[in-house]
């Protein structure tokens, strides 16, 4: 037979692949291959010039075979391309190491994830408790009665604890109108109130301090100097501040 594609249903061809998928399955299966791939390699190597014109063709397709399994199973390894793999600048890399695999042992594979032990004499990290009651101290600062404040910012902080997230916190309590009765607040301020504690929703904002919102500025490190030296969020807490109402005689 002849043509093109002759080998696909030459049966000589068909039975050179089967002798080369026995013979060089041990191979494959060392190199953690399937055991079908040194037939696949083989038969890649079989087609080029080198082996028909080679003295001793086996010895240069096994050859061939090896080295493409070799590159294989670097190329699983190091997760990347076979041709990738057989460049000796990315080859000369270890293997991929997952976090889940080494996670007893990580300070000793990753130095700089070690973390040294708390001492008593550092300022600890503000936590979440503290970060509401300094809020809190921040609103009635700035012209909110305490008790309001504390009412507004426990219940953000509950609703927010039960959803684990701010921007599913923010649509959720944007609609809130039990909370906007209990603080007595116009839709509007409701809406600054929840920017300024939660962060502005919009994602162009979400690696600014306004995306931040306060609670998370404080919590991770922002000192309570630094937020009063945002002219813009003073302004912002000072203009939603509950106004009583007054009597006309």
């Amino acid at each position: 037979m002849s043509g093109p594609r002759a080998w696909e249903t030459d049966p000589e061809a068909r039975d050179l692949m089967l002798f080369t998928a026995r013979k060089y399955e041990a191979l494959a299966i060392k190199h953690r291959c399937d055991p079908s791939a040194g037939a696949a390699a083989a038969f890649e190597a079989m087609r080029t010039y080198a082996v028909r014109t080679a003295i001793d063709p086996w010895a240069v397709v096994t050859q061939a075979v090896k080295v493409t399994l070799i590159a294989e199973e670097r190329a699983a390894g190091l997760m990347c391309s076979v041709h990738q793999a057989r460049h000796p600048e990315v080859s000369r890399h270890h293997d991929v190491r997952r976090f889940c695999d080494t996670d007893a042992d990580l300070p000793n594979l990753l130095p700089a994830l070690a973390v040294e032990p708390f001492s008593p004499d550092e300022t600890p990290p503000t936590g979440a408790f503290e970060a509401i009651e300094t809020a809190i101290d921040l609103f009635a600062a700035l012209g909110w009665p305490r008790d309001t404040a504390t009412c507004a910012l426990d219940y953000i902080a509950a609703r927010l604890a039960e959803s684990g997230s701010r921007s599913t916190t923010h649509a959720a309590l944007r609609r809130d109108q039990t909370a906007r009765a209990l603080l007595d607040i116009e839709q509007d301020a409701w809406t600054t109130v929840l920017r300024i504690v939660l962060g502005n929703p919009n994602p162009d904002e979400a690696c600014t301090s306004d995306g931040h919102g306060v609670l998370l500025r404080l919590l991770i490190g922002h000192p309570i100097t630094e937020l009063l030296d945002d002219d813009l969020l003073v302004y912002d807490i000072s203009q939603t501040a509950p106004r009583p109402a007054r009597i006309h005689a």
